[in-house]
């Protein structure tokens, strides 16, 4: 997490949940734990993954002010296996348990999308395929998701709607087709930018070919359609298979890569991920 700009959004996102999880304090270890109590604890891999965010767990403690040292001992986009020490930290037990859940809340989401990223990238090793991540992230916490997705082995789609033209459906009836759509964003866009069209069929793809698209989505097509439009592009174009991947399994995504894709984009990296099991716990 060397990105400054990702650091920033980091602590804003930490500063945000803390102040959701503490209100006016944290209760519970105000009444039940003494003042001035020291505590070791480790963090445990609860389950075989992909590792991402420790570092926000020490990030948390430090925004806390507490005294508190927080060793890692993996790094993000590291597998890890069940039972494996993560990461170790000692100190003020007051900062520690009060920042606990805000910590593993974070480092067990990103380390999901971090884990279900790099299945999908293994699925299509060997081809030219990536896996890229979609705009169908959490709101707030997109920096931090579309980093997991690199911590996985993924690569990033557009940040957001201000730094990339994507033309779908919607754009191309408002537009009135897609030769349209895509001549006006050419006079609007500056030459540095590319522009990538969303099409479900074969004749939309020519067109959007025709059109001078540098990018083509192919989506929701069966794998002969998609095989065709990848055949019919032939590198003219970008090309990138949407629509539903998250529910494909392994094979299938391979067969996808296979039909000779650049792009595989799956919006359940981020938007429906099972979160890593991970445990913190204090030893006696």
């Amino acid at each position: 997490m060397k990105d400054l700009w990702i650091l920033h959004e980091a602590l804003r996102i930490i500063d945000a949940a803390l102040t959701e999880d503490l209100g006016s304090g944290d209760l519970t270890t105000e009444a039940a734990v003494p003042p001035g109590t020291k505590v070791t604890g480790n963090y445990l891999a609860k389950e075989d993954g992909v590792l991402c965010g420790l570092k926000l767990c020490s990030l948390v403690f430090e925004r806390l002010g507490g005294d508190v040292v927080f060793t890692s001992h993996k790094e993000d986009g590291e597998s890890v296996k069940k039972g494996e020490i993560l990461a170790s930290v000692s100190g003020d037990a007051k900062t520690i348990l009060s920042g606990e859940r805000t910590g593993l809340n974070l480092l067990q989401h990103l380390s999901g999308i971090a884990s279900r990223t790099a299945l999908a990238v293994e699925a299509v090793s060997g081809t030219k395929a990536r896996i890229t991540d979609t705009r169908k992230t959490t709101p707030g916490l997109r920096a931090l998701e579309k980093y997991a997705v690199r911590a996985g082995g993924g690569v990033n789609h557009r940040f957001g709607l201000s730094d990339g033209i994507l033309i779908k459906d919607n754009h191309i009836a408002a537009a009135g087709g897609i030769r349209a759509a895509v001549a006006m964003a050419r006079k609007r866009a500056p030459h540095t930018l590319k522009i990538e069209v969303e099409t479900e069929n074969l004749e939309q793809v020519k067109e959007a070919l025709a059109a001078g698209a540098d990018i083509i989505m192919l989506d929701n097509m069966s794998l002969p359609a998609m095989a065709e439009a990848v055949s019919c592009i032939g590198g003219r174009a970008v090309t990138e298979a949407s629509g539903n991947m998250g529910d494909r399994d392994a094979r299938e995504l391979r067969r996808i890569a296979e039909t000779g894709v650049d792009l595989i984009s799956i919006g359940a990296l981020t938007h429906s991920v099972k979160a890593m099991d991970i445990s913190l716990r204090f030893l006696p």
